[in-house]
């Protein structure tokens, strides 16, 4: 291995069973049983399973005939992305609390590079921890992470102490965790692959490390060249962040429901001082002051002002949300209120890669 002075710290978070957790979360009546998200209808296929669902060998691409036959007592429920995007906006918005090296791969899942970070915390499995202790504190959601050297051994390692568990793969254990890996546990090998790979007498990384560099690709293609890398400890794609951040707000739903603006006003408050929190510490100020309002019935509605100077400052802010709240009458009863900047003076910025000891 390289020296270690030469080692990024890479992070990979992945939700445990995000869109049958999101489902649980909103429906307490679901929570411990076996659910599986997706229509219920014969020739349909399940999106995602519960752990309770797993335990039956229920699992996502099932058919939902077959997901029956193995838990007869499944209870189906439909697909909500509108509500997938809301919590994953929430939970991205805590990653780049840590890092503005975020590359989000779905919904409920991302790579950080906290080589360098805003905490200046120099153990990437503390600040892993912390970033799972606060996705659930503020969304009620458990996650899991990966920790190591780079993106494929961050993301291998995440997927085993599942659920709601991390590994972290020092830069020492690296060759060693990789050798002893089972080949089906490598990150982009399929059951295809792996059933050729067991033909050939490849069981495990060390099986697949003996094979010369002209072996595997004669074997796998393109592919041969990523295997002989991969199982040396060696893949040295970035975490490439794929957006400006365009916003930046806080929210809060409430446990009943809310009538009076009185009332509002003191939670917006509230909101308001989180916000003021997470702006300054990402150094950021903006223009377009939101207020989000989604009701009872769960439609939702957003109010907003656009101002020549940039703010930051809750003293600066609030009395523009609380013009926006008495804008219009209110619809509904109100189950979550929020306040977002918009139009903000953050540029996009290359990274700087700046090599650290590690303190994993």
């Amino acid at each position: 291995m390289k020296n270690l002075e030469k080692y990024r710290k890479i992070i990979h978070v992945d939700m445990d069973a995000y869109y049958a957790s999101v489902a649980q979360l909103d429906n307490p009546e679901l929570r411990g049983k076996p659910i599986a998200v997706g229509g219920g209808g014969d020739r349909g296929v399940v999106s995602a399973a519960s752990y309770e669902a797993r335990k039956f060998g229920v699992k996502s691409a099932m058919s939902n005939v077959l997901a029956k036959q193995k838990c007869p007592h499944i209870i189906f429920v439909k697909s909500d992305f509108a509500r997938y995007k809301e919590l994953s906006a929430k939970i991205r918005e805590i990653f780049y609390e840590y890092t503005d090296l975020v590359e989000p791969l779905s919904l409920d899942e991302a790579y950080l590079d906290v080589t360098e970070n805003k905490k200046g915390n120099p153990s990437a499995n503390d600040i892993a921890r912390e970033i799972r202790q606060r996705i659930y504190d503020e969304t009620g959601l458990r996650a899991s992470a990966g920790i190591s050297i780079n993106k494929f051994i961050a993301k291998v390692a995440s997927d085993i102490n599942k659920p709601n568990g991390q590994k972290t793969v020092h830069p020492e254990e690296v060759l060693q965790f990789l050798e002893e890996l089972p080949v089906n546990k490598f990150y982009g090998v399929g059951k295809v692959t792996a059933a050729k790979m067991y033909n050939l007498g490849i069981f495990v990384g060390n099986d697949l490390k003996k094979k010369t560099l002209e072996e595997l690709v004669q074997l796998f293609g393109k592919s041969g060249a990523h295997y002989y890398n991969i199982v040396r400890g060696i893949h040295n794609s970035p975490v490439k962040p794929n957006r400006i951040r365009k916003s930046l707000g806080a929210e809060r739903t409430f446990r009943e429901n809310i009538s009076s603006e009185i009332f509002m006003l003191k939670k917006l408050e509230n909101i308001a001082d989180e916000l003021e929190r997470r702006m300054i510490k990402a150094n950021t100020k903006g223009k377009t002051v939101t207020l989000k309002i989604k009701y009872s019935d769960f439609t939702q509605q957003t109010r907003s002002k656009t101002v020549p100077n940039f703010l930051q400052l809750k003293t600066e802010f609030m009395p523009i949300v609380k013009e926006l709240l008495y804008q219009e009458k209110l619809l509904n009863s109100v189950r979550l209120l929020g306040i977002s900047f918009g139009n903000l003076n953050t540029e996009k910025k290359e990274p700087v890669w700046v090599q650290l000891q590690f303190d994993f």
